[in-house]
């Protein structure tokens, strides 16, 4: 009875936000999956249309309904670019979580959320047998991108081209912090995000190198979870709780000044998601202490650029022949449309006088990737990439940056299969490289 009334109210909360639809379809003009398929069922005004009948197309066909809700990146360009406002990704995310309560998880997913990712110590005490391993099991295919393939075909790794896990993750390259205000007279929260920690700890190290020549210090807690948006986008409302109370443990309450990631999409999530997610099954006290949180949440390069003061090099007369390296910057959807942070992580490449940044084609197309997406409909998650790598080769390029690890792994792999050559990197390692030890 209680889950019959929760779901009544979700329905009730997702059929308030709907009805601002007006059904104009200027999210067919902007949806990298509809561009794609072409099926007006892929597109955010083809799935409100479902979702306005949703009580009925649960009962009558669950499976179907879920299928459709999941052909999406949620990457939220239907969203910046909707005339009335209508927040889809949020009402995307409820009818997930309604469609999982009435449904229920898989046993995979179960075992991946409730058995793993709700325990971070676990997750880490697993993941860090992996690197020893992995080498039985894949091999390096792209040294420039770092990426490798697997040695045996399986249903889950296919015919990609992935990042492997790092030899060591960020959490064992750096013990938990707790430094007072540094000379700025700042103490940053860094929250490090999983695949940062797993598979690219020299983002949280370039973090680290950029926030102490900021002269902030450094409050970085050990045992942190995730942030919660991989079980909330399957639709695990259980498990995304847990995580959130796990890092509100670690973060609220303590005396900082803003908490930044190096994640666009963990950064999103904080800022947005957690406030916009919690108006069920947390205390009144756990809300304020998350609307605090969030409102103390940035991305890195924006911490970096707009409140540390880090501005651009001055352009060098010698002209484009000068030596330096050419580097072209992908807008991660859920920095530039969730956050509108964009000039910032540009601002911070051109800090370093030793790249020459030029402006990528489609810079703020969503790549593709989409988190579990790229594993449930990868040949569509492809055909997106392959056009964001085909505008990052015509700029000549030799580094491909952006800001969310995520599109990293994306860009990683597409440009991979089509010849390699190109570095991906994130935009506070570029930064950081340019700093004087």
């Amino acid at each position: 009875m209680a889950d019959l009334r929760r779901l009544a109210r979700m329905l009730k909360e997702i059929d308030d936000q709907m009805v601002t639809c007006m059904r104009c379809g200027m999210c067919q003009a902007v949806c990298p999956v509809f561009a794609d398929t072409g099926r007006e069922a892929d597109v955010a005004r083809g799935k409100i249309a479902l979702l306005s009948q949703l009580s009925d197309e649960m009962i009558r066909d669950p499976l179907q309904v879920k299928e459709r809700l999941e052909r999406c990146l949620l990457c939220g360009s239907c969203a910046a670019a909707c005339p009335s406002g209508v927040k889809v990704v949020d009402i995307f995310l409820k009818a997930r979580a309604i469609l999982t309560t009435y449904i229920g998880l898989s046993p995979t997913k179960k075992l991946i959320f409730r058995g793993l990712l709700a325990h971070p110590a676990l997750f880490d005490r697993l993941l860090s047998l992996a690197p020893s391993m992995q080498g039985l099991f894949t091999h390096e295919v792209d040294a420039v991108a770092g990426t490798s393939c697997a040695r045996f075909m399986s249903s889950l790794t296919g015919d990609r081209h992935f990042k492997t896990l790092a030899a060591k993750p960020f959490h064992e390259l750096i013990a938990p912090m707790d430094e007072p205000a540094g000379a700025s007279g700042t103490r940053v929260a860094l929250f490090t995000g999983c695949v940062v920690d797993k598979v690219f700890p020299q983002i949280g190290l370039a973090t680290l190198k950029a926030l102490a020549h900021a002269g902030a210090g450094v409050y970085l807690p050990g045992g942190q979870a995730c942030c919660g948006i991989p079980a909330l986008s399957s639709g695990d409302t259980q498990t995304f709780r847990k995580l959130v109370r796990a890092n509100l443990k670690l973060y609220a309450g303590k005396s900082f000044d803003v908490l930044v990631t190096a994640c666009a999409s963990c950064t999103a999530t904080i800022k947005h998601i957690w406030p916009d997610m919690a108006t069920e099954g947390f205390s009144a006290e756990e809300r304020r202490a998350i609307a605090e949180l969030a409102a103390k949440t940035t991305d890195i390069c924006a911490y970096l650029t707009d409140v540390a003061g880090v501005s651009p090099a001055a352009e060098p007369a010698a002209g484009p022949a000068d030596g330096r390296v050419t580097v072209t910057y992908h807008d991660p959807c859920h920095l530039k449309k969730s956050l509108g942070i964009a000039e910032q992580p540009r601002d911070l490449i051109r800090a370093n006088k030793k790249l020459r940044l030029v402006e990528l084609p489609e810079a703020d197309v969503c790549c593709g990737c989409g988190g579990s997406f790229n594993l449930a409909h990868y040949e569509i998650s492809k055909h997106i990439g392959q056009r964001k790598i085909d505008n990052i080769r015509s700029t000549g390029a030799a580094v491909a940056a952006t800001a969310c690890p995520a599109c990293m792994l994306q860009i990683a792999d597409m440009a991979s299969r089509t010849g390699g050559g190109i570095q991906v990197k994130h935009a506070v390692e570029l930064y950081a490289e340019g700093l004087e030890d």
